[in-house]
């Protein structure tokens, strides 16, 4: 029998898949000669992070959709899960094939945005599957503001 967590797991892992494969070299290469603030000690432990905050996420819509498998509104908060997580990986190919800084921050303000409106929509499913909403709630505003403070060091990237 396939288990709820692996038809959302796989769904994660498939747009997560499709979302790294975006990511251009030569956008890679503009993003590594950015200068970065010098409180960005941490940057080594971002995909370790962003990996904890989409794995929560994952069993976020887990509980939501084993608290009442199937109906239109658990319908309707998977749509918003999957919503959240390209916003979360449209980041990185936002920045790198655009180059732009500005649009890096843009796109990171619009995913807490939706994050935020969903963990308000499933608290009222379950209270644990809106807690573990909360990573991400706490990790993104720490993304958008080290984009934006990268911005502030290359104006000329924006």
């Amino acid at each position: 029998m396939i288990r709820s967590w692996m038809v959302i797991g796989g769904v994660a892992l498939v747009l997560a898949i499709i979302g790294g494969s975006i990511l251009p070299p030569k956008g890679l290469q503009w993003f590594k000669r950015l200068r970065r603030p010098q409180w960005l000690t941490f940057e080594k432990l971002i995909p370790v992070i962003w990996t904890f905050v989409l794995t929560c996420g994952v069993w976020s819509a887990v509980q939501v959709w084993e608290a009442d498998p199937g109906s239109a509104k658990t319908w309707t908060l998977m749509a918003g899960y999957v919503l959240l997580e390209i916003a979360i990986l449209a980041y990185s190919p936002a920045l790198m094939v655009g180059r732009s800084l500005k649009l890096g921050t843009i796109v990171g303000a619009v995913g807490f945005g939706i994050g935020l409106i969903l963990a308000i929509a499933v608290l009222n499913v379950t209270a644990s599957a809106a807690l573990l909403l909360l990573p991400f709630l706490l990790w993104s505003p720490i993304g958008t503001y080290t984009t934006w403070a990268m911005l502030q060091l290359n104006p000329t990237e924006a």
